[in-house]
């Protein structure tokens, strides 16, 4: 396993299309562990794979809910309720924004031994899902951004207000 480079905002390949995964291969399966190792290394919730170079549809997730998820070829089947709360970005380091998003998704995708399932999420996992998916389809939270970016010291500073 290693630790991969994030590509950040302003990187081409973030803005691109990512393929669907065929097959599982000796290569997707590193990609994989890689991602999470990654992930963590980053103290992030989530990440896809055009984050660190590989425009194929795999994202791996884990909201600290007991569970680690990976979604191959991911597709949302429905939405519900909405959310709005702060959103950051591995790929957009150092900034967060006011993001709304669904507050429950039902998506279906392949997990790491290429066998459909299905996931139905509520609250940070189903935003997770959401960021995550968008980056397969070249868009970044930025574009939903309510009020623009902020720098992540902002939020840091408010926060100690409230204590």
């Amino acid at each position: 396993m290693a630790i991969r480079n994030i590509r950040t905002i302003g990187d081409e390949i973030l803005t691109k299309e990512c393929k669907p995964v065929k097959f599982m291969t000796p290569r997707i399966a590193l990609l994989i562990e890689d991602m999470f190792e990654t992930m963590y290394s980053k103290d992030g919730a989530g990440l896809a794979a055009p984050q660190v170079g590989i425009l194929k549809q795999v994202v791996v997730i884990d909201v600290d809910d007991g569970n680690q998820y990976v979604l191959i070829n991911p597709e949302i089947l429905s939405t519900e309720g909405s959310q709005t709360g702060n959103e950051g970005c591995l790929s957009v380091p150092g900034k967060y924004g006011i993001v709304t998003r669904p507050e429950k998704v039902k998506v279906k995708a392949l997990n790491e031994q290429m066998k459909p399932y299905e996931l139905e999420a509520e609250g940070l996992l189903a935003r997770c899902i959401c960021h995550e998916c968008d980056h397969l389809h070249g868009a970044l939270y930025v574009d939903l951004a309510e009020d623009g970016l902020h720098d992540n010291s902002e939020m840091e500073e408010a926060e100690g207000e409230d204590a």
